[in-house]
């Protein structure tokens, strides 16, 4: 039976969102031009075509229809994007935009490199690749206030589609459950981050057992904190490359934005841990940035965003072969499509 009602509910929040979300970053443009901004990315011409702001708009209202269409066949229920009430998502944009300026300032004295001997935080163990300020934000992803407005600058930045686009890997996981008692099934959330996906995992499934991992403390304490009015879930401070599962003890892994932020040889080692914790016939649900190539006439956009943020790995990311990474380590690429601004792979473990 379709939900035309609860579609049509749902297709009006997340419009919404979209302009919400657009507002903040004109908002956000404006108080950046108003600061000066490095010569590099002032400068800086794309090679490659861009699209117009149109053609990024009429994809993005696809990408929101289809999550609508998505409720409507009951593939998963219209969720809440976060557990925040109307005043503490305000407190954050608050936040976000008053970090503008030190991230700004921070920008133009071109001081992107480690956090180390920013934050109080013991380091030891961690990778030096890790412990910067991706995208300029203040304290990398090493502290409390950082987790506090990730989701908030990540929706900014993809006007709201952070959500909808998750919900696209989502929809993988739904069909690899389809037919299955989801209470003897395992899943592992790499680099879970804030528990965003997780949390929209869990609202779809109630019963699946559900494990976050990440490397961020200050990251793992506010997915948690997101999960206080849900079943729980184990939660695990670690290093992609040494993942400390077992071997074949997941049924589903999922990856969600993080190989754009690794060097190419982790990326490569990180694939091959994901492999070994699925068991045979076991699903990777993998999701990150476009690469060049995947849409035509997009690829300027892939040329610019590692000169206006600060993402040193990126440019090796867009380029890479990533049907050859996972095949190498073991995982078969079975649906590949680019929901948006992302590229969602589903693979099987052989």
């Amino acid at each position: 039976m379709h939900d035309t009602i609860g579609m049509t509910a749902h297709l009006a929040r997340q419009a919404a969102r979209a302009g919400w979300y657009y507002g903040i970053s004109r908002l956000l443009a404006r108080q950046t031009q108003s600061a000066r901004t490095s010569a590099a990315a002032a400068d800086f011409k794309p090679q490659r075509p861009v699209p117009k702001f149109q053609d990024l708009l009429t994809d993005l209202g696809k990408l929101i229809l289809e999550d609508a269409k998505a409720v409507r066949d009951g593939r998963y229920p219209s969720m809440p994007e976060a557990g925040d009430d109307f005043g503490r998502h305000v407190s954050r944009v608050r936040g976000m935009i008053a970090d503008v300026p030190v991230a700004m300032a921070r920008k133009n004295s071109k001081d992107t490199g480690s956090v180390r001997t920013a934050h109080p935080t013991d380091l030891a163990g961690l990778p030096d690749y890790y412990t910067q300020d991706f995208h300029f934000q203040t304290g990398g992803y090493l502290s409390a206030d950082s987790a506090r407005l990730y989701d908030v600058q990540v929706e900014t930045l993809f006007m709201g589609a952070g959500g909808p686009m998750r919900r696209r890997a989502l929809s993988a996981i739904v069909d690899a459950v389809r037919g299955r008692d989801q209470r003897r099934l395992q899943m592992l959330d790499v680099a879970c981050g804030t528990g965003r996906f997780l949390r929209q995992v869990r609202l779809t499934f109630p019963r699946l057992g559900l494990t976050g991992m990440d490397l961020s403390t200050a990251y793992l304490a506010e997915a948690q904190a997101g999960f206080r009015d849900l079943t729980g879930a184990a939660w695990l401070e670690a290093n992609a490359e040494r993942i400390p599962l077992g071997d074949a003890s997941q049924d589903i892994v999922t990856c969600i934005f993080l190989f754009h932020e690794l060097p190419p040889e982790v990326r490569r080692q990180v694939a091959k841990e994901l492999a070994r914790v699925l068991k045979p016939g076991g699903r990777l649900v993998f999701m990150d940035s476009l690469q060049i190539g995947d849409k035509l006439g997009w690829d300027g956009l892939l040329e610019a965003f590692p000169v206006r943020f600060h993402e040193p790995y990126f440019r090796s990311y867009a380029i890479d072969d990533l049907d050859s990474v996972f095949r190498q380590a073991g995982l078969v690429p079975i649906e590949t499509t680019t929901p948006f601004l992302a590229k969602l792979m589903v693979c099987r473990k052989v």
